[in-house]
């Protein structure tokens, strides 16, 4: 017996209105104890009508645009820092584009890429070294001129520092060291000298009489500073060895003709029967002997040296 048909006996359900059957009100309670429908048709409709308020952001103008002309930069960009379009006042352009002009600042990558030194303009710069005085020792008043300087401090040490953006803070161009003296303020008599612009060749400048020595093998700038100054030490100190085999040289293994150690002289003495420095003009004519020997024959050197020859001689001087 159904649930309905037992109301009826116990007289709960008195009556059934025509419009409801037992089937239909049977198959809705079954219905509705198995499942229940969950119906979004009507909230969906709901949020799809609902209207959002309006929100409106407000941008404030870039920083250029308020900056007065006479400000104070170095408050502005104190120090190294990316770039920034809205605080630069500057119509700065870069980049590629196959027709018209470089990308402008904004939203402009290739600007923030490279490292940019706006916080060094000479103002900036003028307070920084006011505020690093304080920290610096007067220049000595005995080194005034450069003379003195190449006296007293021959060696010139030159090498390069290098900013940039890297993984790394070692540049390998910050390696390389420099070094430069002049011979002559080196204390090497003549066979000293002598070996000691056969052992460094190239290195040594004629016209300037500077020996450079240029070092970058090592990984450091130490390093090499500390490998430039032994190979000058080490080049000093073997220019003063003398080998057996060197006591043979002769006049024609000279790097450059000595007029004392010469055949001219010890003809000109045998000559005059005097030493050669008693004897007139004698100046001019190793001056010009020197330069015949050493640049060669030219018009001017054989020129200059038949002078000196009748001057020496006292024969008549042809008219130029």
């Amino acid at each position: 017996m159904s649930v309905l048909a037992r109301a009826f006996d116990k007289g709960f359900v008195r009556s059934i209105p025509k419009s409801v059957s037992f089937y239909s009100v049977n198959t809705e309670r079954i219905q509705e104890e198995e499942f229940r429908v969950l119906n979004l048709k009507s909230t969906r409709s709901q949020n799809i009508h609902a209207k959002k308020k309006g929100y409106k952001q407000n941008v404030l103008p870039p920083r250029t645009a308020q900056m007065p002309v006479d400000q104070d930069w170095g408050s502005v960009w104190p120090g190294p820092r990316t770039f920034h379009p809205a605080t630069v006042p500057l119509p700065i352009r870069q980049g590629y584009r196959d027709k018209g002009a470089a990308p402008d600042k904004y939203a402009n990558a290739e600007l923030m890429k490279i490292p940019n030194f706006l916080h060094l303009t000479p103002p900036v710069v003028k307070r920084q070294c006011e505020a690093l005085k304080k920290f610096c020792t007067p220049w000595p008043k005995a080194l005034d001129t450069d003379e003195k300087c190449e006296k007293h401090f021959p060696i010139e040490v030159t090498f390069s520092n290098y900013c940039h953006s890297s993984p790394t803070i070692r540049d390998p161009l910050a390696r390389i060291v420099t070094l430069k003296i002049k011979l002559s303020t080196l204390k090497l008599d003549e066979h000293a000298r002598d070996k000691f612009r056969r052992l460094v060749g190239d290195r040594y400048d004629e016209e300037t009489d500077t020996f450079t020595i240029v070092t970058d093998r090592c990984p450091t700038k130490k390093q090499n500073y500390e490998y430039a100054m032994y190979l000058l030490t080490a080049v000093y100190h073997e220019s003063w060895e003398v080998e057996p085999w060197e006591k043979l040289k002769s006049d024609a293994d000279m790097e450059a003709y000595d007029w004392n150690n010469s055949k001219s002289k010890q003809t000109i003495e045998e000559l005059f029967k005097k030493e050669a420095k008693d004897v007139d003009n004698i100046n001019e004519y190793i001056s010009a002997i020197n330069s015949l020997m050493n640049k060669g024959e030219t018009k001017d050197t054989i020129h200059n040296y038949g002078l000196a020859v009748r001057k020496l001689l006292n024969l008549p001087v042809e008219a130029t």
